[in-house]
């Protein structure tokens, strides 16, 4: 069964990208393997710079479709369920059953709030419940 984790930034500013590297550099220090899932090419060369200059003492390794690098983004999903996947589709995964878990990142904004409760809804309907944690 699938862990759903919804970060929902309630009354930081932070936007997505940001979020998403904070992320990615703690869970990378836990070695595991991310993917960003992301369908929009200019979110996708967003993450690509910011994933570049995140970290002042060293970038966050990744590739955009190189599912060798520790980070991947794509337009796509991972072939197999060793990754931990960030979903910037505007939908829930249909295929959320197969991977370990995956990560809803929600900004303060009015538009994404929606698209997060749209999300929620759909996990909890196709029977996994989400974890909520509020920044």
């Amino acid at each position: 069964m699938a862990k759903i984790s919804f970060y929902l930034f309630e009354k930081s500013p932070e936007r997505q990208v940001e979020s998403t590297c904070r992320l990615c550099r703690k869970i990378l220090r836990q070695n595991a393997s991310i993917w960003l899932h992301c369908p929009d090419q200019a979110l996708q060369q967003q993450l690509d710079e910011r994933l570049w200059s995140f970290d002042a003492s060293s970038f966050l390794p990744h590739g955009i479709d190189q599912p060798n690098a520790p980070i991947c983004i794509s337009s796509g999903l991972p072939a197999t369920s060793d990754w931990i996947v960030f979903n910037f589709n505007n939908q829930a995964l249909e295929q959320a059953s197969q991977f370990s878990h995956i990560i809803e990142v929600i900004e303060n904004d009015e538009q994404a709030k929606q698209t997060g409760r749209e999300k929620f809804r759909a996990y909890r309907t196709s029977g996994i419940v989400p974890h909520m944690f509020k920044l």
